[in-house]
């Protein structure tokens, strides 16, 4: 039975103007991050890297990998936000950085970068899908203060703590 890729577009990866070794490096790599082992593809992708410094995807795969396995936001960051300024009309290297952000639970910068591939390419499915798995925010409680004044960040922490007791989860 096949398993079903976390990340369905780098199956489609053609790495343009790398040298063998790089593009093989690079399309091992990816399938590596793509299959959850995270370990081997920063080992991978960073030999490629080494042979391709320039080359803006293998930058944005590595970054994801150092923030799964190095646990750097500042490295990761750096990695995929140079990625997206040389590939700035690529919406996989947006959907690398805003991965990067998810790993480190920060919803709303993975969001806008999110956002940013999904006005590059509209129909791509797997931004589509990263943005159905965060979910719709709430309105706050006070609407006419801002999301994050304390106030509504006191009360939606109690409203979603009685929906939690009530229900189990919080309700939407």
């Amino acid at each position: 039975m096949q398993q079903k890729s976390l990340f369905p577009e780098i199956r489609n990866v053609e790495p343009r103007a790398l040298s063998a070794d790089a593009s093989r490096l690079f399309t091992a790599g990816a399938k590596d991050l793509a299959a959850g082992r995270h370990d081997v593809a920063y080992e991978v992708l960073t030999r490629a890297a080494r042979l391709a410094p320039e080359h803006a995807r293998i930058r944005s795969l590595l970054g994801l990998c150092v923030a799964y396995v190095e646990r750097d936001l500042e490295r990761a960051r750096t990695l995929c936000e140079s990625a997206t300024q040389q590939e700035f009309f690529n919406p996989d290297v947006y959907l690398n950085l805003a991965r990067v952000y998810l790993v480190f639970g920060r919803r709303s910068e993975a969001l806008r970068y999110l956002r940013r591939g999904q006005m590059i390419d509209p129909g791509n499915e797997t931004i589509k899908r990263e943005m159905r798995a965060l979910g719709r925010r709430r309105i706050p409680v006070v609407p006419f203060l801002p999301r994050r004044h304390p106030i509504n960040r006191a009360l939606g922490g109690a409203r979603t703590a009685v929906q939690v007791s009530l229900f189990g989860r919080p309700t939407a």
